[in-house]
């Protein structure tokens, strides 16, 4: 018998990936039901990868994070918008409205803070080392203007952050 384990022939990895990427759809899908309001304190941290395929994003805010980019959908969005694949919504940036358009395969880490939930997925494009960049904070996101967005890598306090993080052979 052999300590190495095998291959498995089985995507678990992409299919635990799909699955968690499933509540944030399932969370987004019922903020647009309620006419796009936040129950309660909820607050959600979104990061993406802005270069990954399907994210739509103005040129402008590209630039500014050609890597990765964290929005916040609190107080001031609009025309949130729901699908199987993905979502789009209106955040304002120095006071200039924009849409933003983001597949779910796109996304790296779901954060919300009012109750200490968190989910982190590994990139869906290259694994070419990220470029520095600086923290997103659009218009009206209180908690990101008073000191950024949480660590959620950092969860050995007990809160419900869950990391999926499989390594795979190459």
């Amino acid at each position: 018998m052999s300590d190495e384990t095998p291959d498995s022939l089985i995507p678990y990895d992409e299919i635990v990936q799909e699955a968690l990427r499933a509540v944030v759809g399932r969370v987004l899908g019922s903020v647009e039901e309620s006419g796009g309001t936040l129950p309660g304190g909820h607050h959600f941290y979104i990061t993406f990868k802005t270069a990954a395929p399907g994210v739509d994003i103005p040129a402008s805010l590209h630039e500014r994070f050609p890597d990765e980019m964290t929005i916040v959908l609190q107080n001031k969005f609009w025309d949130l918008n729901v699908t199987d694949t993905g979502f789009s919504v209106g955040l304002s940036f120095n006071q200039i409205p924009s849409k933003l358009s983001i597949p779910f395969a796109a996304i790296t880490a779901f954060v919300d803070p009012a109750v200490d939930f968190g989910l982190q997925f590994q990139a869906a494009v290259d694994d070419a080392e990220p470029a520095e960049h600086e923290d997103a904070e659009n218009d009206g996101s209180g908690e990101a203007e008073q000191g950024g967005a949480p660590d959620i890598a950092q969860s050995e306090d007990g809160s419900n952050v869950v990391t999926v993080d499989f390594g795979r052979k190459k």
